[in-house]
């Protein structure tokens, strides 16, 4: 039987590939054919083609906002028409240059001595600048009851601290463009050639000595490392030479009681630093970390500089994006739930979410179905795990309630301090979560986002309506498409909760340990499986995928598309399996997962994730998990001696 629209484009297959051997180019190598990688993009897939299509409607109720010249001050129209406006004034721009940063520099210039670097790095954390560490204010993750304040490692400009320190020859390549970089941008801000030589060194210097002391990425996935509570005395003791009262009551959180310290040795040796390196090259790291952070929103010298470095040379964008797209992702990430509220009332098909629901109803019975079924974990855990799945709360589409921006002041004068309003305002929003109860309504995606998460101190899934659309969902598309589309991405999301992060958070929310000593051993044994797997995909040139930074990921791909198929079964008792365009019902659920993860990367962006990201590149998230499902083995003949076979004894299975 062939039908005009089942939710595939078979033109998108490449017939001259064996799903056998390769289902990721013979699922999309055709459609891969058909769509070369945009000039614009470092990728191009499913996601990315939805988020240009989501941009250009955000585009669209952005200049139709910013037509109204009457719109109230303080008004959600007026905030972001004057946002829109200010950014787009490139004239403005180009007449300002650095000049809006000049109050800025002459505060670093003005460093005497050492205690006066503290006063600075707060006032530049406030106005969203980096540089020295992080903090933030988020769920105790012991006792998820309260709000608590973490400090982090930070101060770097590259991706990683393994750009700094490692011997690679990416790294090296990485560490030579930074050190242009850095000079270029010193240079146009009209520093002299010895200036901008000694700037580089400085910098260097000191954000190498910051890398040496930064958790690898391996090292950040371990939850019990990094909750180290501390009082403010001891937090003093640990980390003399800056001094955290004076800090923190200059941010605005006052003297905490307890603090979260990520990662103490890093504080501990930034502290040192404070008086170790000279206020020379601490004048020149901060006057970089604010040239850096405003490149964005100044000329288009610093501008077009700045996405050399960190969209060419990082990840190989050719051209740079148009301005509207710029300032339109600018909007959605400031002021994003007032535009998120425009977006869903134009835009948002409340049916799908009607339809999707019933689609989350079934995984989650499938879940129940397979948790109850599992040979390795014994009844008392499974009685825990259950627990945990049936208290796991949705959130689809948009917030129930909206975030509020009473207070916020936005001006048609100048679009930088317009990100200052925005990020001072935000600020204070933050700091106010220290003395509340933590809001189990908030939202950390904009609805317009196509993405999704799973918030483990929440303990909830979290999918906003920019990814309730083709090719994640389609309301008329078949149901095969939809449960191994948008099924299996939900399904990822709620294996989240059960993978090698999330399953060390109860029921609760709460960072505890519910399982007997024997299942967990099971668990990470099972786990190893995957892990060793992918540690042997090659990804380009002689770089491999991190088996053991990617690990949750792969647990929830693979863990997301067995709960979705055994779903999409449930779903169809009763109903006579029909064949469209030559495919089986089983055929079209494995295309429409290879579906949402087609795409195109260029290399040097798979290389700076190779590095950084804990998914793994696309193909081994398509061609990694169905190697290990029989039930992809038997829906498309996989036979010894295929390249996606594997004997059975070697095929993981957790969930």
């Amino acid at each position: 039987m062939t039908t005009k629209n089942w939710g595939f484009d078979i033109r998108d297959l490449d017939t001259s590939v064996r799903p056998a051997d390769d289902f990721f180019h013979y699922a999309s190598g055709g459609w891969m054919k058909r769509n070369a990688l945009p000039a614009t993009e470092a990728m191009w897939g499913s996601f990315t083609v939805l988020r240009q299509d989501n941009r250009k409607k955000l585009k669209a109720i952005v200049e139709e906002v910013a037509q109204d010249r009457k719109a109230k001050a303080g008004s959600d129209a007026q905030m972001v028409r004057d946002i829109y406006t200010t950014g787009m004034d490139e004239a403005k721009r180009e007449r300002d240059g650095a000049t809006p940063l000049l109050p800025i520099f002459q505060k670093i210039n003005a460093l005497k001595k050492p205690e006066e670097i503290i006063p600075l790095v707060a006032y530049l954390h406030k106005l969203g600048f980096g540089g020295l560490f992080g903090f933030f204010i988020d769920q105790d993750e012991r006792h998820n009851d309260k709000n608590i304040l973490y400090l982090v490692q930070s101060g770097l400009s590259l991706p990683d601290r393994d750009f700094y320190v490692n011997d690679s020859e990416e790294s090296k390549r990485v560490r030579v463009e930074y050190r242009k970089h850095i000079l270029a941008m010193f240079k146009h801000l009209g520093k002299s050639p010895k200036e901008c030589g000694i700037a580089v060194e400085s910098i260097m210097t000191i954000e190498t000595d910051f890398a040496k002391h930064s958790m690898t990425q391996v090292e950040l996935r371990d939850i019990e490392k990094q909750y180290n509570k501390r009082t403010l005395a001891k937090l003093e003791k640990e980390a003399k030479g800056i001094e955290w009262k004076k800090y923190f009551r200059l941010a605005g959180v006052g003297s905490p009681n307890e603090i979260i310290v990520s990662q103490p040795i890093f504080m501990k040796r930034t502290a040192q630093m404070i008086n170790e390196i000279s206020l020379a090259e601490w004048k020149d790291y901060f006057t970089w970390h604010v040239l850096s952070g405003a490149a964005g929103f100044l000329d288009k010298k610093f501008v077009n500089e700045h996405f050399r470095f960190y969209s060419t040379v990082l990840s190989g964008v050719k051209k740079q994006r148009p301005l509207w797209e710029r300032v339109v992702g600018f909007i959605d990430g400031t002021v994003g739930e007032t535009l998120g509220k425009l977006y869903v009332e134009r835009y948002f098909n409340h049916e799908s979410k009607k339809k999707i629901n019933e689609l989350v109803n079934n995984l989650f019975v499938s879940y129940e179905e397979h948790i109850k079924a599992l040979d390795w974990m014994t009844p008392k855990t499974k009685k825990l795990a259950l627990k945990k799945l049936g208290t796991m709360t949705r959130k689809l589409g948009f917030p129930d309630k909206w975030k509020g921006y009473k207070g916020l002041v936005i001006r048609d004068d100048s679009y930088i301090e317009n990100y200052w309003r925005v990020h001072e305002f935000e600020w204070k929003r933050g700091i106010k979560k220290l003395k509340q109860k933590p809001d189990r309504k908030e939202w950390h995606m904009t609805p317009p986002t196509v993405n999704a998460y799973f918030n483990p101190v929440m303990n909830e899934i979290v999918f906003p309506a920019g990814i309730m659309q083709p090719p994640f969902f389609d309301a008329e598309a078949d149901d095969a498409i939809n449960y191994g589309a948008i099924g299996s991405v939900i399904g990822h999301e709620i294996t989240h909760g059960f993978d090698d992060q999330g399953c060390q958070f109860d029921s609760t929310g709460n960072f505890k340990n519910w399982w007997t000593d024997e299942d967990k051993k099971k668990f990470d044994k099972k786990a190893k499986v995957i892990e060793e797997q992918f540690n042997n995909y090659t990804a380009i040139d002689d770089m491999k995928v991190n088996g053991a930074l990617t690990l949750g990921e792969n647990i929830a791909d693979l863990g997301g598309l067995a709960i979705a198929f055994s779903a999409f079964k449930k779903s169809q008792k009763g109903k006579d399996p029909i064949i469209l365009d030559g495919f089986s019902p089983e055929q079209r659920f494995f295309l429409g997962y290879a579906m949402t993860e087609r795409e195109q990367i260029r290399p040097e962006l798979l290389k700076k994730i190779i590095v950084t990201d804990p998914h793994s590149p696309s193909i081994f998230r398509v061609n990694g998990p169905l190697s290990n499902m029989p039930e992809f083995i038997d829906a498309f003949g996989v036979a010894e001696g295929d390249m996606l076979y594997r004997d059975p004894k070697e095929r993981a299975k957790i969930w």
